[in-house]
């Protein structure tokens, strides 16, 4: 049977050929793009590739071709789009689901990374390659996995870790950038977790996730004006943005209430500010430095109300936070100097000149040293139990009342120990009255200079009986102890002359 002719429509026919040509253009494109991509000219390679998609959109090698362009120029998404285009003209393109899965991986997807793996592998199962990113897209789902319960037990640095690690392998995910640099904040790196948002508001000023950041690093910073700024904009460009709202919150909630404790304070009422500063301290456990700054406050306070102890404790709470923050340590050392831990003190205070060398720092400093020197000798004003600025009068009569009570005359039926005991007493009692009742010695005592040096009791010739005696109106009959007939031992009356 002959072959049948049959006539074709020239439009068809000249519809073919452009066709063809069409194609062999878009080959001459794919070609050209080819040569800019192995010259590392990827902007270049980029637009040959989309003419040659432009001239053959149905070729799927064409789109993976610009997607691993794209892959290159970092700009993932846009390098996702045209993989799954890729592979939604060819199932079977084993590159396309390989660039797609590289794609949902770098910007953090790793469980449709894995997906097409998985797909690959279903079509080439010895591909090393599609085996090796499985096992990376595996290892960011664990990375996850631990930073999510890092994060719940508010270990930071373990989720900073977690992240560093993913990101490792997913260079372009937000997500985890987001979340690395609200944990820095959180750890007090707030430098670092800056950079991480600035980075990110460089790409999209609109992020909201980023502009969270920036504002929970000036919180944090103590910076709260210009950090409600950014939860306010976060919240435009995101109104369901449920951590900008409670940071926008707690800022303001903190700001009033450190103001109004500030304000009782200013005002005198220091029971008020005590208990302000105290629900301030309830706001946020987080804002490290704000909380170091209500402690050392609180501390004033509780000072200010003679609550030494707590006020020496709200000021280690403030030096914990921040142990740069040298108001704290200096209002530390006043009550040490107040509560005569002269050590503590003098510990404190070199501290700050070590850090600020200014005369003033200078002059606390050589005072509580004077104060631990002279707290080492003995305190001549505690023996005789009077205050530092007893009068004459007060000072002679403590002596006459502890001289009488610690007499080795009274205790002359008591035990060795106890007599022994009683004259150590009596001696120091006589020490305390030479020097406290002789105005030059009294000033040297004061300025804690050694008295020994001058020829003071460091000769062994002093005897407490002859300030006694001198004292109650010389040797002999102007003083008995005789003992009562009916005491017991040790008990005495005074009979003078």
């Amino acid at each position: 049977m002959a072959a049948v002719d049959i006539d074709m429509p020239m439009e068809t026919e000249a519809h073919i050929l452009n066709q063809q040509d069409m194609e062999r253009e878009a080959e001459g494109f794919k070609e050209q793009g080819n040569a800019f991509y192995v010259k590392k000219d990827y902007s270049e390679a980029f637009n040959y590739y989309t003419k040659a998609i432009d001239a053959a959109p149905k070729n799927a090698s064409y789109y993976g071709n610009r997607a691993a362009t794209l892959m290159m120029l970092c700009r993932f998404r846009e390098a996702l789009e045209d993989s799954q285009q890729a592979v939604r003209l060819d199932d079977c393109f084993m590159k396309g689901h390989l660039r797609e899965g590289k794609c949902h991986l770098s910007l953090g997807n790793a469980m449709a990374a894995s997906r097409c793996f998985q797909k690959v592998l279903e079509l080439e199962p010895s591909n090393s390659q599609a085996q090796q990113e499985h096992k990376n897209a595996t290892a960011v789902q664990e990375y996850e996995r631990m930073a999510d319960f890092g994060f719940e037990k508010r270990d930071f640095r373990k989720v900073v870790y977690c992240m560093d690690r993913a990101l490792a392998l997913a260079s372009a995910c937000h997500r985890f950038k987001i979340l690395k640099a609200e944990c820095l904040a959180l750890l007090g790196r707030y430098p670092e977790a800056q950079s991480v948002a600035s980075d990110i508001l460089r790409l999209d000023a609109t992020n909201a996730d980023a502009l969270y950041v920036r504002g929970l690093c000036l919180y944090y910073e103590d910076c709260i004006d210009k950090a409600v700024q950014f939860f306010v904009q976060a919240l435009r460009m995101a109104p369901d943005h449920e951590k900008a709202r409670l940071a926008c919150r707690n800022a303001k909630a903190l700001k009033a209430k450190k103001e109004e404790g500030n304000q009782a304070f200013k005002d005198n009422n220091y029971e008020a500010a005590y208990q302000l500063y105290t629900e301030a301290l309830t706001i946020d456990p987080n804002n490290i430095k704000t909380n170091a700054k209500l402690y050392c406050n609180r501390g004033t306070a509780g000072a200010k109300l003679k609550k030494l102890d707590q006020a020496i404790e709200d000021c280690t709470s403030a030096i914990k936070l921040d142990d740069t923050y040298i108001k704290a340590y200096l209002r530390r050392a006043q009550c040490y100097m107040n509560t005569e831990q002269y050590e503590e003190a003098v510990r404190d205070y070199e501290k700050v000149y070590q850090t600020e060398k200014t005369k003033e720092h200078k002059h606390l400093l050589k005072t509580a040293q004077l104060e631990l020197k002279k707290s080492k000798r003995k305190d001549y004003y505690k023996v005789l139990g009077v205050g530092k600025n007893a009068t004459d009068d007060e000072i002679k009569k403590a002596y006459r009342k502890r001289a009488l009570m610690h007499h080795p005359d009274r205790h002359s039926a008591a035990t060795p120990e106890v007599q022994k005991e009683e004259e150590k007493k009596f001696k120091e009692v006589g020490e305390a009255f030479t020097v406290l009742s002789d105005p030059k010695k009294k000033v040297r005592y004061d300025n804690g200079h050694d008295l020994e040096d001058d020829g003071g009791f460091g000769g062994g010739d002093f005897d407490a009986n002859n300030i006694f005696r001198a004292f109650f109106g010389g040797q002999g009959g102007g003083f008995n102890f005789e003992s009562s007939p009916n005491a017991g031992p040790g008990n005495f009356f005074f009979q003078f002359g």
